[in-house]
Formats: C-alpha cells, sequence, structure tokens
C-alpha cells in the first residue's frame, strides 16, 4: 500500500501513535472487553459467569464438565430466559441458522440504557438480507488475493515494534510486550488496511480504546461507540471526496452510491472491533504458550521454514485459546430444539466458543495444545456461519508473521515474572493479560 510521507517520518509516526495508543489503552484495559453491564455482572450467580471465568489459559474445569453433562443448558440469569450452549455441535447448529437465531441490535434496545440511536452498524448486529448486502462489500476486499498486498507493509510494522520493543527494555532487558509489541502490532495493521491518514490515527484511536470503558453498563459502551462513528463519519466524508488506497476508498471507488456513509461507517467501526483487541490478546498469550513450554518456541526459530510451522502453530493456538469466549447473542425468532433442550421464541442464546473449541467429542486431549493434531473439524475461534469474523485472514496472517520474527530477533526471550503473578481480565468477552513482562536477552 503506498505511503505518502518518506520511511524515516512514517516510522516515527508509527511510533508515536503506539505510544498514545497504549497508554489510553492500557489504563482501560481492566475495565473492557465486554457489552455487558460489568456492575450487574458481579451480582449474578456465580454460575452464570462460567462463560468468563478462566484458570490461566484454560476454561474453568466447571464448564467443562457442564459440557460433558449438558451441552446445553439454563443460566440461572433472573427474570431472563438465558441458555449457554458449551458442545461444539450445539454451537455449530446455533450460529449456522441465522433462521432460527437473529442477532438484530433492536433486539437489545430498552435494555440498560441502550437507544435506538445507539445501534452500532456493521455485521455484528445484523440479521439478512442487510448482512448478506454488506458482507458482500467487504468480502472482495479480505480475500487472500487482495490480503497479499499487505504483507510487505505488516512484516515493516512488525520488524519496527521489534525494534520499539528492544528500545523500550531497562538495562537487564525487561520490557512488556503488550505494550509495546502485541498491542500496536493490530492497531497500527488496521489503521493501514482502512486507509485512515498519519494525521489522523490519534483521535481514530482514541476512539477505539473509549468503547471497551463500559462500567456505565451497556448505555455508557454504546455511547462510546456513538462518539466512533461520528468521527469516522468524518473520514468517511474525506473518501469520498478523494478515495485513497485503503479498504475505505476501494469501497467507495467500486460501489460508490450503493453504499451509504452510515453504512460504511458501521463497516469501519466494525473491522476496528474486530481486529485490534483479539488480534492483540492472541499475540500476547501466544507468546506465553511458547515460553511456558519452549518446545514450540524452538520448534519455530529451529525451522528451515519457520512460516511453514507456524502455520499449524496458529491454526492450533486460535483453537485452544479462543480469546473471543462467547459469540454475539443470539435472540430465538421461533420454537425450538437444541441440544435436547426446548428454547422459546425470544429466549437469548449464549455460545460458549471456548468450551465448544475443547469438545471431547471432537478428538482426544482437546484440552492440551498440540500443533501437530490433525485438525479434524474447523475450530470456533473466528465463529462459524454467516458472521464468522470476515478478517479471519488477515489476523492469521498477522499472527504467522509475528512469531517466526519475533524468535528469531530475541532467542533468549523468557518470562520476566512468574506465571502466576500474571494479571488475567475477569469476566471478559475477549480473554486476555493486562501486560506480558519479558526479558529480551
Amino acid at each position: 500500500m503506498p505511503i505518502a510521507t518518506p520511511i524515516r517520518t512514517a516510522r516515527t509516526a508509527r511510533s508515536s501513535i503506539a505510544s498514545w495508543l497504549t497508554r489510553r489503552y492500557l489504563s482501560r484495559l481492566r475495565r473492557k472487553g465486554t457489552t455487558l453491564d460489568l456492575n450487574a455482572l458481579s451480582k449474578l450467580p456465580e454460575p452464570a459467569l462460567l462463560p468468563l471465568r478462566r484458570n490461566g489459559l484454560d476454561p474453568v474445569p466447571e464448564i467443562g464438565a457442564l459440557r460433558d453433562r449438558e451441552p446445553v443448558s439454563r443460566l440461572p440469569v433472573p427474570a431472563v430466559p438465558v441458555w449457554l450452549v458449551t458442545g461444539y455441535d450445539e454451537a455449530k447448529e446455533v450460529l449456522g441458522d441465522a433462521r432460527a437465531f437473529s442477532n438484530d441490535f433492536a433486539h437489545l434496545v430498552g435494555t440498560n440504557g441502550v437507544a435506538e440511536h445507539h445501534e452500532p452498524g456493521g455485521l455484528g448486529f445484523a440479521d439478512p438480507p442487510d448482512h448478506t448486502r454488506l458482507r458482500r462489500l467487504l468480502t472482495p476486499e479480505f480475500t487472500m488475493r487482495r490480503l497479499n498486498r499487505l504483507t510487505p507493509l505488516i512484516h515493516s510494522i512488525i520488524e519496527e515494534r521489534l525494534d520499539a520493543l528492544e528500545a523500550a527494555a531497562d538495562a537487564d532487558g525487561r520490557v512488556d510486550l503488550v505494550e509495546h509489541f502485541a498491542l500496536p502490532v493490530p492497531a497500527l495493521v488496521i489503521c493501514e488496511l482502512l486507509g485512515v491518514p498519519y494525521e489522523e490515527r490519534g483521535a481514530f484511536q482514541q476512539f477505539s480504546v473509549a468503547r471497551f470503558d463500559v462500567l456505565g453498563g451497556l448505555g455508557a459502551s454504546f455511547g462510546a461507540i456513538s462518539q466512533s462513528r461520528e468521527y469516522l463519519r468524518g473520514v468517511i466524508e474525506q473518501q469520498r471526496r478523494e478515495p485513497g488506497d485503503g479498504l475505505l476508498g476501494m469501497i467507495i471507488r467500486e460501489h460508490g452510491d450503493a453504499v451509504t456513509d452510515e453504512e460504511l461507517t458501521g463497516l469501519a467501526d466494525g473491522v476496528l472491533t474486530g481486529g485490534l483487541e483479539t488480534t492483540a490478546s492472541m499475540l500476547a498469550l501466544g507468546t506465553l504458550v511458547m515460553l511456558q513450554d519452549r518446545t514450540h518456541f524452538t520448534a519455530i526459530r529451529e525451522a528451515e521454514d519457520p512460516g511453514a510451522v507456524a502455520t499449524p502453530f496458529v491454526d492450533e493456538l486460535l483453537r485452544h485459546l479462543t480469546v473471543v469466549q462467547t459469540a454475539f447473542p443470539r435472540f430465538a425468532r421461533e420454537n425450538t430444539v437444541i441440544g435436547g433442550q426446548a428454547i422459546a421464541a425470544g429466549d437469548i442464546v449464549i455460545v460458549s466458543l471456548s468450551a465448544a473449541d475443547r469438545d471431547k467429542r471432537l478428538g482426544p486431549g482437546m484440552d492440551v495444545f498440540d500443533p501437530s493434531r490433525p485438525p479434524a473439524s474447523s475450530h470456533l475461534a473466528f465463529g462459524y456461519g454467516i458472521h464468522r469474523c470476515v478478517g479471519a485472514e488477515l489476523g492469521r496472517m498477522e499472527l504467522r508473521a509475528a512469531f517466526p520474527l519475533l524468535v528469531e530477533r530475541f532467542p533468549a526471550l523468557r518470562l520476566a515474572v512468574e506465571p502466576q503473578e500474571l494479571e488475567f481480565r475477569k469476566l471478559s468477552i475477549v480473554y486476555g493479560v493486562d501486560s506480558l513482562p519479558v526479558r529480551l536477552r
């Protein structure tokens, strides 16, 4: 993708952007990651919180036991009929049936301070035919043919962040991998993908952070999204006048008035939401997996073709970690039966992606991380059905490039604290670690 600024200026701008973003983002990490009211969540019965609980990198044993015993079960949520789906087959049945289960944002209006004007747009809270039409606009931009144009840029960003990681280390080689690498890499890739000008990226990323500050409930969270969309409208107006080389400019050039500014704003906001936090969490937790069992670290570093080794490593990592713990809530359109349970029209269905990806019906040892495991079936880390993440391949590209370059650059990389000292997010739909202190030498 063409970059108008000289290389030196571009690198300085990227460094400033990454530093600014991480200061704002890390200050809110403990309070974000879910579209539910955390105050209300803390008051729910403990069994209702199972989908958001983990022991380190693993879902709590209780959710696995529940899945094996009852893959579809009623959650003890007061006054609201909510079902939890933990079985793999049952999860695919729900996620794959857009006729029986709706994602429409309208179902949330009037709850916890959510108003109609809070609608975020995009794909996540849309049903066909709107979802179908909008996804068709994005899909061509996320084919491997078009994504391949980003490969040199992704490698450039990773190399620059490795330089920044080394420069930020103290005299003992200690540095926070989240702050200086795992977070800035996907943040900068998403900005490049959308085609946001360098001078405007500070404001753009400010809103990408604020959306996750949800202690005030759903109304506050969607209020932040509204601010993000208001800023993005200005970006879209500028792109209408002068379409750039990024995703937004391409859609405008190819589809023109067939897509409205509001629709394009929602799509841009969705790309930001889906591509930043998830990849950042995968980079941090994936590095933790390698450092806890260095056989994986060594396998990538010593491989004749690190990329070939990284591919099954990343695919198994996606399944094993499944950082997006639950899918968007589904709303039953009609009476139906899933996993032997009668679900009534209007009931809410929550799918635990992390539990489903560990289902022992998929094969032996599903709780164990094993890159040599034959992929018997597709994992659900990116979802399933019409709402499967449109940017899945972009995320894979970033991960497959980042891990080999990281281990090559820092062969002595190791944790700077004991694993039990790490602080993982609590009650977070997107799971992760707040910081990852490492030593580079």
